[in-house]
């Protein structure tokens, strides 16, 4: 097979952007005769992986994200003659003229309690061109058991149109107990020695739910005897300073936004915290729990949507519109070893459902079992000479 993967995400900080880069390492260490013919946006990637025989890298230019996807990518699918087409990140190129895999991240859009968190034509765009999207696809893969149930339901979908495969953290978030590298990380974020950790991004601190989380931070440092300071990490969350006017309140000095933290260093960071604190609104598969689990850092987060999906047994579950359910889970799990020590451990027991390799080898599965198998190319494509410039 001659397999495209549509990179468009790749340089993506949040959570598909991490997914597109698993994804792609992952699908080119597995032992396949298969040829991949990798499109990059950004001209900058080309080469990452040219030490591979079995890898082509493409660099496919586009005004915008609707042309890349709907003109340049088919045109590219056509000179390469591809069996399949794969994108990580919603869309899928209609015009393409070969078989095409999306994966989806969440059918937000389409539920009423969900829809609120974007801009109400993002919500219109989306429902308009979803459907469209799924005719187009052979098959669709869901990142979440919830996500799946949600596009059976609001698209009326046939059996068998989407397939749940669970994802997890890239594979060097393991438990760290080396005290070099433990010191080097607390000194690079300036780091105290006891925190509660929570992790989000800018204009998205509605669907994080960050004004209960201060409220709950709130109330629990009002509460404690000695309280352990709340470090904040994401880019440019130090700005959240201000506008939640954290310096007229009694606990803003206790908040601490190391900003962005290398993937490479979250590791550390989760096996220095007392405690991961994620009381999000709205997650299909909440990246951040199957971290703090591989490295064993106890867990409180909401009992909504992907977030209890993903987080089982693991985590202590609190309603995420109730400040003083979550201060007061807070204060148990920062005033009690025991139930750290529990949650830890079953944190570490749960993480193997969440594998990048296992993801990797179903998905590929899952890409063989829908080309279309011609023993020659040309009953789709005629004949053409191979180019190898960009397009």
């Amino acid at each position: 097979m001659r397999i495209g993967l549509m990179l468009r995400a790749y340089d993506e900080k949040g959570g598909v952007g991490v997914y597109t880069r698993n994804l792609v390492e992952e699908l080119l260490r597995l032992e396949t005769a298969h040829q991949f013919v990798l499109y990059y946006q950004n001209p900058a990637h080309r080469g990452r992986f040219a030490h591979q025989a079995n890898v082509t890298e493409r660099v496919v230019r586009g005004r915008n994200k609707l042309y890349w996807d709907q003109i340049a990518i088919p045109w590219a699918c056509w000179r390469d003659r591809l069996d399949v087409i794969l994108h990580p990140k919603f869309t899928a190129p209609l015009l393409a003229p070969c078989q095409a895999v999306m994966v989806v991240h969440g059918a937000d859009w389409f539920m009423p309690d969900q829809a609120i968190y974007y801009h109400w034509l993002d919500v219109a765009y989306i429902r308009a061109v979803m459907p469209h999207y799924f005719r187009k696809c052979a098959r669709v893969i869901s990142v979440s058991q919830l996500t799946t149930d949600n596009f059976y339901q609001v698209l009326k979908l046939p059996p068998g149109k989407i397939e749940t495969i669970y994802f997890g953290p890239a594979r060097h978030f393991q438990p760290i107990t080396d005290p070099a590298e433990l010191a080097r990380v607390r000194a690079k974020y300036h780091l105290p020695n006891s925190f509660i950790l929570t992790l989000t991004k800018r204009q998205g601190d509605g669907r994080k739910n960050l004004a209960h989380l201060l409220a709950a931070y709130g109330q629990y440092h009002q509460q404690a005897d000695h309280p352990v300071p709340l470090v904040i990490g994401g880019k440019d969350c130090h700005l959240f300073y201000q506008e939640y006017r954290l310096g007229e309140t009694g606990y803003g000095e206790d908040i601490l936004f190391p900003g962005w933290i290398d993937q490479a260093d979250m590791p550390a960071v989760y096996a220095l915290a007392t405690v991961y604190l994620y009381p999000s609104n709205l997650e299909a598969f909440p990246i951040p729990l199957t971290e703090a689990m591989c490295c064993g850092t106890p867990i409180i987060t909401s009992n909504v949507n992907g977030l209890v999906e993903i987080a089982g047994d693991a985590a202590l579950l609190v309603d995420p519109q109730n400040p003083a359910e979550i201060a007061a889970a807070l204060h148990t799990v920062l005033t009690d070893a025991a139930q750290q020590a529990a949650l830890s451990a079953r944190g570490l027991a749960r993480a193997p459902m969440f594998s990048w390799p296992a993801c990797a080898q179903k998905i590929m599965t899952c890409l063989e079992s829908i080309s279309p198998g011609l023993d020659k190319p040309e009953k789709i494509y005629p004949q053409m000479s191979q180019m190898d410039t960009d397009f």
